[in-house]
């Protein structure tokens, strides 16, 4: 995880310092900021969670274990950072079409100034277009609907991956935290082992905080697509 928030610094880093920006994006990356500091959070509970879990009636480590692996099938610190990182994905993939904009941009105001330049309009012209240049900094929304296009696919690819998200929190993680204590069997051992899990309701509120956020961000998300097929495609 502390991999994860020393990869973040330098995205928003650029986010502050880049040249291009468009409707949104400052609350993008403010959701990235939340969304890595509450995941950074809801992880601590489960820092321990094969020593959280303990058995009784085992003379040996080998049944619990067992039971840990039985109990637990399913992934859960690896499949939260994997979604964050899709989630970064799903931001940066816009980050780079503008980008891409911002280069066309530049090439464009380049030929203009090279053509004021041969036919000798003289230094006021040249600063007009470059003023112009500054001005392309900002994506304008309205001009092209391709563009639009694309930022609502890179949106929506964030609501899909937030909803997978929900899904695994509270399909996946949520009943294996349910209130105990488990009884288990395996083919490796001969006894039924009665089983616990320390912590069980902070480690469910780390749950309940992921999928809030979640929520938040598919609601946001979901409404400024709305707004944005209403306001730029009509």
């Amino acid at each position: 995880m502390a991999a994860l928030v020393t990869g973040l610094i330098p995205i928003l880093r650029t986010a502050v310092d880049a040249t291009t920006t468009y409707k949104c994006r400052s609350l993008w990356f403010g959701f990235l900021c939340i969304r890595v500091v509450i995941l950074f959070l809801a992880e601590l509970p489960f820092t321990k969670l094969d020593s959280d879990f303990t058995c009784n009636g085992s003379r040996d480590g080998i049944c619990a274990r067992a039971c840990f692996n039985k109990h637990f099938h399913k992934p859960m610190m690896v499949a939260w950072n994997f979604m964050f990182v899709l989630v970064i994905l799903s931001v940066l993939l816009m980050e780079l079409f503008a980008s891409h904009l911002r280069s066309l941009a530049q090439k464009r105001s380049s030929q203009v100034k090279v053509n004021v330049e041969l036919e000798g309009q003289g230094q006021e012209e040249a600063q007009g277009v470059s003023k112009e240049d500054r001005d392309k900094t900002v994506i304008d929304l309205h001009k092209d609907r391709g563009t639009v296009g694309f930022y609502l696919l890179s949106i929506t690819l964030r609501i899909l991956v937030e909803s997978w998200f929900i899904y695994v929190l509270l399909f996946w993680n949520l009943p294996a935290l349910e209130n105990g204590p488990y009884k288990c069997s395996t083919h490796i051992c001969s006894e039924v082992l009665v089983c616990v899990v320390r912590a069980a309701p902070e480690k469910r509120m780390s749950i309940y905080a992921l999928a809030s956020i979640s929520g938040m961000i598919i609601v946001c998300s979901a409404l400024f697509c709305v707004y944005a097929i209403v306001h730029y495609l009509f």
